[in-house]
């Protein structure tokens, strides 16, 4: 696995959890008996706002499948502008482990990648969101499962430690990102 660090120069929690223990004892944790560590890893993904979706192993026979990558970089586009941005691979990981370690069938993807002009508006519009937000780095996602509870996902997220984790039950779904290990 390819160990790029994240902007401050060291690799993020769930990167160092994988390379520290060949990611053998944490995937295996999260799928099904049997399965190793160079297993296909699979996401289902739904944007809500466009309806498309990725269906996709993201990675395979111990490489990151770059077709796969492209799918899942189009589906989690800011759906304003049609902007495009590659998704961090790290927060593709963390969404792999809570899907598999939760059972779940699949993602409902509400803000994936945002535009700086999306972010900017959506600051000035309502509050809540970051005028530096991840999301303007592929590094953060809003979501919920499709078949298990935003708390349970909550919960799971915290306990895993590999990054942001903030809870919003009134409107139901779960921000994930691959920042410091924080949560509101």
């Amino acid at each position: 696995m390819n160990d790029r660090p994240h902007p401050g120069g060291t690799p993020c929690p769930i990167r160092r959890r994988l390379l520290k223990t060949s990611g053998a004892a944490l995937i295996g944790a999260a799928m099904p008996f049997g399965a190793s560590a160079s297993a296909d890893r699979r996401l289902h993904l739904t944007s809500l706002h466009t309806g498309e979706s990725a269906r996709v192993p993201f990675f395979r026979d111990g490489l990151y499948v770059q077709d796969a990558l492209a799918e899942i970089n189009q589906v989690l586009r800011d759906h304003r502008t049609g902007e495009i941005y590659p998704i961090d691979r790290d927060l593709l990981e963390t969404l792999h482990i809570l899907q598999s370690e939760l059972g779940s069938t699949g993602w409902q993807v509400i803000s994936g990648f945002r535009s700086p002009k999306t972010n900017a508006m959506l600051a000035n519009k309502r509050g809540g969101v970051a005028r530096r937000s991840l999301h303007m780095q592929g590094r953060a996602i809003d979501v919920r499962l499709t078949d298990v509870s935003t708390r349970r996902v909550r919960d799971a997220a915290l306990a895993l430690g590999a990054g942001g984790v903030g809870y919003y039950r009134k409107s139901d779904f779960v921000h994930l990102d691959t920042g410091r290990v924080r949560s509101w």
